[in-house]
């Protein structure tokens, strides 16, 4: 096939749609931990740090093997990645429905689930980023809107079959779900154009001849720049906030006093409101850049935080709800693009992974269990969540300092 004439349906599209289902089941069922939090305090009496210890080694695992998926997609292409990672994840689930003990939640959903989970972000925005030059930003917030829509539909229905039968069963249902549903999307999955003749969309043809598909810096020459740091960095704010939310809030609403069906619709309004929030600041992206619209979504955050310390009634979680999701799913849209505009393409995977894991990872990781640590102490969340404005701020003021690389070519 000629390189000079793209075909009438650009397969870019069908990678994207595939992506979006593989991101709307993986992080569907990874983010319905909150909703299985309070039933698996009432069986087994643990504390909530030690619960929430569970979620955070999967996390920190799932971006420490994230670097190495990223390595693999970038060599081996992602689709026998997503397959092999699927297969582990729903494998992960069907275990963690068998759990008796405290070692047990740590094994099958700190290590298994992140096995599974590694694949759910590096390899489907690294491919995303070799099929698009332009709409590059809004194609990324396309595919991690699935993150979004998972949240609105998956634990609404882990909710009810755990109401209606059992966590244990809830978590037999996400596996089975999850495996059929990743291995058999992630087969329609192809590394870059060249693959099938085409060529990226707004691309010109030299990403085939060590054009920009091979241009930029390699992860050596990344981490030596202050750029890696001050991005990984921001990140770490952004993610420490987001972990305790997801994991915390459903448990703090209940605190409040709010039912607990009520207090079950908190992320799926996150997740819903994500969905604006991941294709508009896409597109804010790539209309005035990536460093802009990250400052917008910082702000957002910084905000939602405000009104949570305030907030006593269900109307207030749910508008800091809303603000905080439009924010957090427009922020983590542009991670990837960022990334791909500070270094390049080449090692776009691995770059992408290694910020993830020291930035990303580290704090999903840290900020759950910080916030279980300061709740066993004091009986409250509100500290946490005054530690979390000023973390946040930070995370702004570095935003700001950030200034452009002069990508290798």
């Amino acid at each position: 096939m000629s390189h000079n004439r793209q075909p009438r349906v650009f397969y870019g599209y069908i990678v994207v749609a595939v992506a979006f289902l593989i991101m709307l089941m993986m992080w569907g069922a990874y983010y319905s931990f909150g909703i299985f939090f309070e039933p698996l305090l009432a069986e087994f009496g643990w504390t909530k740090a030690t619960t929430s210890g569970a979620f955070s080694l999967s996390f920190f695992l799932t971006g420490l093997l994230g670097v190495f998926a990223g390595k693999l997609t970038d060599r081996f292409g992602p689709r026998i990645v997503v397959t092999v990672c699927g297969f582990f994840l729903g494998l992960g689930y069907l275990l963690v429905s068998q759990a008796s003990t405290l070692w047990q939640l740590y094994l099958f959903y700190g290590v298994g689930v992140a096995l599974g989970m590694s694949a759910s972000v590096i390899p489907l925005q690294s491919t995303v980023a070799r099929w698009f030059v332009k709409r590059r930003g809004v194609m990324t917030g396309t595919i991690i809107s699935g993150i979004g829509m998972g949240m609105v539909v998956v634990p609404p229905v882990a909710n009810w079959l755990i109401s209606s039968y059992s966590w244990r069963t809830s978590y037999i249902v996400v596996s089975i779900s999850a495996l059929i549903l990743i291995v058999s999307s992630a087969q329609f999955l192809k590394r870059d154009p060249g693959k099938i003749g085409q060529l990226p969309y707004g691309g010109n043809g030299l990403e085939e001849k060590g054009g920009s598909l091979d241009a930029g810096f390699s992860l050596r020459e990344a981490i030596r720049t202050w750029q890696f740091w001050t991005l990984g960095i921001a990140l770490l704010c952004f993610t420490m906030s987001e972990g305790t939310i997801l994991v915390h809030i459903v448990s703090h609403a209940i605190g409040l006093g709010i039912s607990v069906t009520n207090a079950a619709l908190i992320i799926p309004i996150i997740g819903g409101i994500s969905i604006p929030g991941r294709i508009l600041m896409g597109i804010a992206g790539d209309r005035i850049g990536n460093k802009p619209a990250w400052t917008i979504c910082f702000i957002f955050l910084t905000i939602s935080f405000f009104l949570l310390l305030l907030a006593r009634e269900l109307w207030l979680v749910y508008l800091f709800a809303v603000i905080f999701g439009f924010g957090y799913g427009g922020l983590s849209t542009l991670i990837s693009p960022m990334v791909a505009e500070l270094f390049g393409l080449s090692s776009h995977g691995v770059i992408f992974g290694v910020i993830i894991m020291f930035g990303g990872t580290a704090g999903m990781a840290v900020g759950p269990l910080l916030a279980g640590h300061i709740f066993d102490i004091t009986g409250r969340y509100q500290l946490a969540f005054m530690i979390y404005v000023v973390i946040l701020v930070i995370g702004l003021i570095l935003t700001s300092l950030l200034k452009p690389t002069r990508v290798k070519t």
